[in-house]
C-alpha cells in the first residue's frame, strides 16, 4: 500500500466533506438536529459528511473496511480479523457545530493491527488541515502555507503549563487532576482541536478522564505522536489502541513532548 499517495487522496476527501458540512452550517433551512439512541445529537452534516467519506474510501481502497461513528457497528468477531481499517468521525464536535462556534473537525484515520498509522484532521470553519504518517512527521496547512508540527518540550512540574480542556465535557475528576499541577493555565476547545493545540506547540497537556470513542481520537493521536507527543492510557501509560472489542476509549492523557531532565 502506497501511503504517501493515499494520504493525498484522504486530504482531498476531507476537504470535500468539509465543504458539504459548511454548506449545511451556513444554511438555516438545513440546520436540523435529531437524537441518536444514546441521546447524542445528529445533524444532516454528520450524515452528508459520512456519505462522502465512506463512498470516497470505498472507491480508493475497496479492500479496507470502514469503522465510522455514523455506520452500523460491525460485530467484533468480524472486526477482530482486520489488519487494516479506516476509523472515521465525519463531524467530530457535533455539539460545537450546533453551538456554531466553529470548533468541529473531520477525522479520518488508517489503522494497522489496532495502531493509528495515518491521520487527517480538517477544520472546515477555518480551512485548516492537519495530517501525519507514521515515521514521516506531522504537518499543517492554512492560507496556502505548509508547516511541520512540533510540540513543546516540558516537565510535569513546570509552572504555568497550558492544559487543554473540553469545552462541553469538563468533569470533576479532570478538574482535580488539573488542580494538582503547578499554576496551570486552562485552554478550552472542542473536538479533536484539543490534540492539535498540543501538536502546534500551543499547550502541554490534555487530560481526558471522561468517556470518548475511538473515532474521536485516532486521527489526532498519530498527528500528535508525529509532532513529538503522546496519547497514553491514563492507568497503564501505554499508547491508546484501536479496533478493540469495546470501541470506547479508556481515560487518557495527551501530552506534548514530555521530558524528565
Amino acid at each position: 500500500m502506497e501511503l504517501n499517495s493515499l494520504i493525498e487522496k484522504i486530504k482531498d476527501l476531507s476537504l470535500e466533506a468539509g465543504k458539504a458540512i459548511m454548506d449545511i452550517y451556513q444554511d438555516e433551512s438545513r440546520f436540523n438536529v435529531t437524537l441518536k439512541s444514546d441521546d447524542s445529537p445528529l445533524t444532516l452534516a454528520d450524515k452528508k459528511s459520512n456519505e462522502i467519506i465512506c463512498k470516497g474510501l470505498a472507491e480508493m481502497a475497496p479492500n479496507i473496511p470502514i469503522i465510522s461513528e455514523e455506520n452500523k457497528e460491525i460485530p467484533y468477531e468480524e472486526r477482530a480479523n482486520y489488519e487494516y481499517a479506516w476509523l472515521v468521525d465525519p463531524v467530530d464536535g457535533t455539539k460545537e457545530f450546533i453551538k456554531r462556534n466553529g470548533e468541529f473537525t473531520v477525522n479520518i484515520a488508517l489503522l494497522k493491527n489496532g495502531k493509528s498509522i495515518m491521520g487527517v484532521v480538517y477544520v472546515p470553519a477555518t480551512e485548516e488541515l492537519f495530517w501525519a504518517l507514521e515515521n514521516a512527521g506531522a504537518f499543517y496547512s492554512a492560507n496556502n502555507e505548509r508547516n511541520q508540527l512540533n510540540s513543546q518540550s516540558f516537565k510535569i512540574t513546570d509552572q504555568g503549563l497550558g492544559v487543554v480542556c473540553s469545552r462541553s465535557h469538563l468533569n470533576e475528576e479532570t478538574s482535580a487532576f488539573i488542580e494538582d499541577l503547578n499554576a496551570p493555565e486552562k485552554v478550552s476547545k472542542g473536538s479533536s482541536l484539543k490534540f492539535l493545540i498540543l501538536a502546534q506547540g500551543q499547550a502541554h497537556l490534555y487530560p481526558r478522564l471522561a468517556p470518548t470513542m475511538e473515532w474521536d481520537t485516532a486521527a489526532a493521536q498519530i498527528i500528535l505522536e508525529e509532532a513529538g507527543g503522546q496519547v497514553l492510557n491514563f492507568e497503564t501509560k501505554e499508547p491508546l489502541r484501536y479496533n478493540k472489542e469495546n470501541l470506547r476509549n479508556p481515560h487518557f492523557l495527551a501530552l506534548a513532548n514530555l521530558t524528565t531532565d
